[in-house]
């Protein structure tokens, strides 16, 4: 079994996480993905033999559509999901419209917009399709993520590193998951995502 199968799998045993995904798919966002906490938590808590827990901070709900910018239609949003299901902190970003915030070029898709992410163990997405199958995307692979490695992303290597390197030590994830490795410079032994 590949990794992203077996990411696949664990969103699925997670009772939890797949009611957010519902909640998330009766939306129809158009190129709607939940991100970031939601799939690398759950993977980080695996490997450290942790119980499938829902991220304390928010659950990252991102969608595409460049005819609906305004941050209003995200409120909206948000409190749609919270009348589905008012437990988790919902989060809803139009990415169309980030690029604004990042102070990068415009996003063409949320794909695109991961590349534009802190972290490549971050910049992984999950979403329910129609037919009730979990689809993964992920720019930079799976890789890091189940290797607990800790990687900036190439946006994030250069001059946006500081940025980088102050949401490693505000988060504290390595003293939650002792186990991730921080690479942080052009180490490459560590550099697989697949």
């Amino acid at each position: 079994m590949n990794n992203e199968e077996r990411l696949r799998r664990l969103i699925a045993e997670d009772d939890e996480r797949m009611r957010v995904l519902h909640a998330v798919r009766s939306l129809a966002l158009p190129d709607g993905w939940i991100g970031a906490g939601f799939v690398r938590n759950a993977v980080w808590d695996a490997l450290h033999g942790l119980a499938p827990r829902l991220p304390a901070s928010d659950i990252d709900v991102i969608w595409h559509d460049p005819a609906r910018c305004d941050a209003s239609v995200d409120a909206v949003l948000e409190a749609r999901l919270r009348e589905i299901d008012p437990a988790p902190n919902w989060s809803v970003r139009n990415q169309a419209r980030m690029h604004v915030r990042n102070g990068d070029a415009p996003y063409d898709s949320c794909r695109e917009a991961m590349t534009c992410w802190p972290e490549t163990a971050t910049a992984v997405a999950a979403r329910l399709s129609a037919q009730g199958t979990i689809e993964i995307s992920a720019p930079f692979g799976v890789g890091n993520l189940w290797a607990a490695i800790i990687r900036p992303t190439p946006a994030f290597s250069t001059h946006k590193h500081p940025i980088f390197m102050e949401r490693v030590i505000s988060r504290q994830w390595q003293r939650h998951w002792p186990r991730l490795r921080l690479i942080s410079g052009d180490d490459q032994a560590a550099a697989t995502c697949v």
